[in-house]
């Protein structure tokens, strides 16, 4: 199991108490990379949970998806800046001017004090959104030419990367041509998970062979009787996955 492989696993502490988050982290920081604060977390616990695990030499992905006024999410990506995280993200349909800003802000925040600069990146479509469900919205484009619309508009503004369905990996990968372009994808479940109410996804190791960079997995490691093995065998997924992606090819000499 490489260190390259547990880089690319996030894990989502979906639960309701630094109480439940803290023990969790204890237990996967030695197999994992990072570890993903969403909205219930933050609300229960604030940032000082952020805190307590950049403390313990943890990186976080705080997943609180930023959708407001162009110099409201610019500020909140100051102080996400200054908390120390590793990646945030901001709604994709904030739009163009909000995104831009906010790359600006934390690009200049970090040099200005010395801070590690996060990767900032842009929400294309929920992952629980399939077509009818979009068609509900008023929003009557195929999921794919929404995501690489959105991916483009992340790009251009100068984000870092975009979360989106691993089955839009593949559109991503032709809308931005710069491999360091990241690609996050959540709800990656095990491959014997039910996908529950994560419509459009796959498991960990068809995701990576598609050209995820970072997977987030949540319920199929909480709710594992052993969360570090349920871990440590996503991360062996992974590994086996890149070692298949990048595998030499056949000499075809004779």
């Amino acid at each position: 199991m490489t260190r390259a492989a547990k880089d690319k696993l996030i894990v989502a502490l979906d639960v309701d108490s630094a109480d439940r988050a803290v023990p969790l982290f204890d237990s996967l920081r030695d197999v994992v990379g990072l570890f993903k604060i969403g909205s219930q977390l933050f609300t229960a616990a604030g940032p000082d949970i952020v805190r307590a695990i950049i403390r313990k030499g943890g990186g976080v992905f705080l997943d609180l998806k930023f959708h407001d006024i162009p110099n409201t999410v610019a500020a909140a990506g100051v102080e996400a800046t200054r908390l120390g995280v590793s990646i945030f993200n901001v709604h994709a349909s904030g739009g163009v001017e909000m995104m831009k800003r906010t790359a600006e802000a934390v690009a200049e925040t970090a040099e200005r004090e010395r801070l590690m600069k996060p990767k900032v990146i842009a929400v294309t479509l929920l992952t629980s959104l399939n077509q009818a469900g979009m068609e509900q919205l008023g929003i009557n484009d195929k999921p794919p030419t929404v995501v690489a619309r959105l991916t483009r508009l992340a790009a251009d503004c100068g984000l870092d990367g975009v979360v989106a369905s691993p089955q839009e990996i593949g559109i991503i990968r032709e809308t931005v041509a710069n491999r360091d372009f990241l690609i996050v994808i959540p709800g990656i479940r095990s491959s014997a998970d039910e996908t529950q109410d994560q419509r459009r996804t796959l498991n960990a190791a068809e995701a990576i062979r598609a050209g995820a960079d970072y997977l987030v997995v949540g319920r199929p490691i909480l709710n594992a009787e052993d969360p570090p093995g349920a871990a440590r065998k996503i991360v062996e997924d992974i590994d086996a996955a890149m070692r298949e992606v990048h595998k030499p090819a056949p000499d075809q000499r004779n």
